[in-house]
């Protein structure tokens, strides 16, 4: 008997994260600075929904996301309605969803690499193909060539600002210009997973063109700003013809009593976002500043974590600071070959971070 597997989905196309554990001698502290997690971990108005959910675990949890939409309504000050937004388990799913609900075979999308791995491996799922639009070589999209690539099949673009790994963003101003010349059977996936972090004067959100009906996505995740990536909690918002058509195909029960009542507790908490916003842009300056310092090639981000172009091959960095308890990621599977995104962490960690990249610029220097 012969299954009816489809060649497709039999194609490594697996989404691989960069987590792991490295294992120290006592004493050395591990640094992870490789997943651009939160450093001050999520906020204890969480942690006491959290603990007053244990109870109810078994009862069964709502049955839609209704409360958790109705307080990302409150979150964006009323500007969207409950049915512009819909929630998931982490962006990435949130990904998944509009790839099944947009995506059929030979059906094309159009990503600019380096970027996010889940919009190429999700969309082969479909049967689908990716069209890449490399950035330039200054690592900023090419927003022209990504018109030029649009067809008939052309049903979605994925881009993201900050973009992750890269760290650019799209000013306001060129990206409504974009939007405005895109055709109408095609949807713009906007990923701002990390816009809380952008302070550049011109960066917008998709927030404005939903409002206007444009045909744009907006995507977002309870992983970074919030610290909840074990939680897995993601969501979307779009105008109301876009978002009442994926959620055609949310499951019912779709996210744990954990997840809702941990996001819901954790958009109350503005404290504690500021709190992390704050530590973002400082210890985002502070390891710039010291990487100016070691004359490290890095590219100008918007986002808690910087690429950079390591002074030895990123194989060799990568291991040498794991060997003192430090962990990074190269990007390479991203699009970038030979680069390696740091995320900023506690001063502690940043610290330990500089130390171990000064150490090794000397030994580098020694063998010289």
């Amino acid at each position: 008997m012969q299954l009816g597997f489809k060649q497709y989905i039999l194609e490594d196309s697996t989404y691989k994260g960069g987590s792991k554990k490295i294992v120290m001698p006592d004493g050395v502290e591990v640094h992870k600075l490789s997943s651009n997690e939160n450093p001050l971990g999520y906020s204890p108005k969480v942690k006491q929904a959290l603990e007053n959910t244990l109870n109810d675990l078994s009862l069964y949890p709502d049955n839609t996301d209704i409360r958790l939409r109705q307080a990302l309504v409150k979150d964006f000050e009323g500007v969207l309605a409950a049915d512009n937004f819909i929630s998931a388990n982490s962006g990435s799913e949130i990904i998944d969803m509009i790839s099944r609900a947009f995506l059929s075979e030979h059906d094309e999308i159009i990503v600019s690499q380096p970027c996010f791995l889940p919009y190429t491996a999700f969309t082969r799922w479909m049967g689908a193909k990716a069209i890449n639009v490399p950035m330039t070589p200054e690592f900023n999209y090419n927003l022209p060539g990504i018109l030029d690539a649009i067809t008939d099949k052309t049903k979605l673009i994925f881009l993201a600002s900050p973009n992750n790994p890269s760290g650019n963003y799209i000013p306001k101003k060129e990206l409504r210009q974009f939007i405005d010349q895109l055709p109408e059977h095609v949807v713009l996936v906007l990923d701002e997973v990390y816009r809380h972090f952008a302070e550049a004067e011109d960066y917008t959100s998709a927030l404005p063109f939903v409002v206007e009906d444009k045909n744009v996505i907006g995507i977002n995740s309870f992983s970074k700003t919030y610290g909840l990536a074990g939680l897995r909690v993601g969501y979307c918002y779009a105008p109301v013809a876009i978002s009442s058509y994926i959620r055609k195909i949310c499951k019912p029960f779709l996210l744990s009593s954990l997840a809702l009542e941990g996001a819901i507790a954790a958009l109350k908490d503005t404290d504690f976002v500021q709190k992390t916003v704050d530590l973002v842009k400082t210890e985002r300056k502070f390891v710039l500043d010291a990487l100016d310092a070691m004359q490290i090639t890095y590219w100008p981000t918007q986002g808690n974590f910087v690429m950079i172009d390591p002074p030895v091959p990123d194989t060799e960095f990568v291991s040498f600071l794991e060997q003192r308890g430090i962990m990074v990621r190269p990007v390479g599977n991203f699009g970038a070959p030979g680069k390696v995104r740091i995320s900023f962490g506690t001063r502690e960690a940043n610290k330990a971070l500089i130390a171990a990249m000064e150490l090794l610029l000397k030994s580098e220097t020694l063998k010289a």
